[in-house]
């Protein structure tokens, strides 16, 4: 397993991404920003680019730590999707619960937290809910159980889709993911046996820190 920083990014480089993001945005109905940042890209990079999407009309979704989540939730996304070390780490919050009231009171419309075998967590502006398989799996290969789940949840934007069904979907498709030993890969059964595993719970997150 490799996992390096990318080259290093030039100011025009970055100015010339900026500026194509825009363009192609404004007829995108979700843009989806993921992944560290590469050396030389300012912090605030995925905050710029949140701001030049939403200014054009386009939903957004972040996926991503550090200081470049904690800046790109000061320019309101539609949602974020950190994980359970990335969201302690922005908020200093244990439970991931609170800690996703915490993220989504500083600025995100929807804060859906990934936990693993935990399955996700989400606070929204219609509810939160927690979504996991009733059963254990034993994964084979994890590598883009977090990027499937982007996908569903942006897929399910653009469609309107109802967050119970939307979450529901996630974890499935994060479970199949995990499932194939090759990264990016689906099986499509495999797919619709772990979708009857899931199970969708409401819960209260008015009284969760603020």
């Amino acid at each position: 397993l490799f996992n390096e920083p990318g080259p290093e990014v030039t100011a025009d480089e970055w100015a010339v991404l900026e500026e194509a993001v825009a363009r192609l945005s404004a007829s995108a109905a979700v843009t989806v920003m993921s992944g560290s940042l590469p050396p030389g890209v300012p912090p605030d990079a995925y905050a710029r680019l949140v701001r030049r999407a939403r200014a054009s009309g386009s939903k957004t979704l972040v996926d991503a730590d550090g200081p470049a989540l904690r800046a790109a939730i000061e320019a309101h996304p539609d949602v974020v999707t950190p994980n359970r070390a990335e969201l302690q780490a922005a908020t200093g919050i244990d439970g991931p619960r609170a800690a996703a009231a915490w993220l989504r009171a500083r600025g995100a419309a929807a804060v859906v937290a990934t936990l693993g075998s935990d399955g996700l967590i989400a606070v929204t502006p219609d509810g939160a809910w927690a979504a996991r398989l009733s059963r254990d799996l034993e994964p084979v290969n994890p590598t883009g159980a977090g990027d499937a789940c982007a996908a569903v949840l942006a897929a399910g934007i653009e469609a309107g889709r109802p967050w119970p069904d939307m979450l529901a979907d996630a974890v499935a498709w994060s479970a199949a993911s995990v499932m194939s030993p090759i990264a990016g890969e689906i099986d499509m059964g495999e797919l619709e046996r772990v979708r009857a595993w899931v199970v969708t719970e409401e819960f209260d997150a008015s009284h969760l820190r603020r």
